[in-house]
């Protein structure tokens, strides 16, 4: 057991020689392994605290230093729901009728459950397994606990959709395995969650760092933030039309979450970079280019695949220059100067979407406030 009265050690430089070293452009002192007995036992200062890298206790949680990171910890409480929450009566009948849902539209539902399902479990596993040990701001950390539990509802959620409408559970949840446009994207994504999750990987050398802020800004601004939003105008756009007004509820309520995670993690990376300014080289801003790219490719397959005809006033056409308008917010938002200039935004009616206090009445159902602790206020 650890004797809080004996001297503890940390297994790296003390923070004003490690900053000490950067500043002169050397390379960290030493790799972190960060446990209970690696951080100092000494009263915590603002000052002291780092979003990587840190020396200071990662048990203590104030002083805060990143009141963002507490304000979006409050804030995605208050966002609290469940999916039980949300009747899926009309879904069901809507869904078992023949004529109900055209074969597009069939597709559509199909297609989006099939790669959510798997999708925010992958997310889940990233931060539990990966983010979360190489952290040490511990109101970060605090966030990141919540972001976790959030994953878990959504993933929750797709399988109540899915258990409701009594799909073939085997056929949705192998879709990440089975449909190439789907496989895809999952596999880009796959490296940059092996290098946070390989329990030898270890922060504290530039190469090492700027791999962690290259994985964090690809499941922040790619993953959160790109290669989700073609499976939300879809099934946003059937609610919108009184059609799947249950599973359509239940996006709105993950977009909101999945909004709270973008921003939170785009705060992370550029916090990050203020930090650890030697990170931000040109050739690292390229690569992140390329990934940007790759990844507005994939999306765009995929939206082909899951709209191969015009259905709900969508096309896929639509949907290019959607995700190159996204794309251009998401490298703005880390410094990166717009992909494809002159990209609009072909869905304004998305922005009221993430705005459940906004919105109008899009489904059977009007949430008037949405209340912490899953209370929901209908009219």
């Amino acid at each position: 057991m650890l004797n809080f009265e004996d001297e503890v050690m940390p297994t790296a430089a003390p923070a004003a020689a490690r900053m000490g070293a950067l500043a002169a452009g050397a390379a960290p002192v030493a790799e972190h392994d960060y446990t209970i007995a690696s951080v100092s036992t000494g009263r915590i200062r603002v000052e002291d605290k780092r979003l990587i890298n840190g020396n200071a206790d990662v048990n203590q949680l104030v002083p805060i230093k990143y009141n963002w990171a507490w304000e979006k910890y409050n804030a995605g409480n208050a966002n609290h729901w469940l999916p039980q929450e949300i009747n899926m009566s009309a879904d069901i009948a809507l869904w078992k009728n023949p004529n109900g849902l055209t074969e597009d539209e069939r597709r559509l539902v199909m297609r989006n459950l099939g790669f959510f399902s798997t999708a925010d479990s992958l997310a889940a596993n990233n931060i539990v397994l990966g983010t979360y040990r190489h952290i040490t701001a511990p109101e970060c950390r605090q966030y990141l606990l919540r972001q976790a539990y959030d994953e878990a509802i959504h993933t929750h959620a797709y399988q109540y959709i899915v258990e409701s409408l009594g799909m073939d559970e085997g056929e949705v949840f192998n879709m990440y395995h089975e449909v190439k446009s789907i496989r895809d994207k999952d596999e880009f994504l796959l490296p940059f969650i092996d290098t946070l999750t390989n329990p030898e990987f270890k922060t504290g050398t530039p190469e090492n760092d700027q791999k962690l802020l290259e994985s964090l800004i690809v499941f922040a601004c790619i993953m959160e933030g790109l290669f989700f939003y073609v499976g939300f105008v879809q099934v946003l756009a059937l609610g919108r039309q009184n059609k799947m007004t249950g599973a359509a509820e239940q996006f709105q309520y993950i977009l909101r979450d999945e909004s709270l995670h973008l921003n939170f993690g785009v705060d992370m990376a550029n916090q990050i970079k203020l930090e650890n300014p030697h990170l931000w080289t040109p050739e690292f801003k390229e690569r992140l280019k390329g990934h940007f790219t790759k990844a507005v490719e994939l999306e765009y397959r995929y939206a082909e695949d899951t709209m191969p005809r015009g259905v709900l006033g969508l096309n896929a056409g639509m949907f290019k220059e959607y995700l190159r308008f996204i794309a251009n917010r998401r490298c703005q938002q880390i410094g990166i100067d717009a992909l494809y200039p002159g990209a609009t935004n072909p869905f304004p009616w998305m922005a009221e979407m993430i705005d459940l206090k906004k919105e109008k009445n899009f489904f059977e159902t009007r949430v008037t406030e949405y209340q912490t602790g899953g209370a929901l206020s209908w009219d």
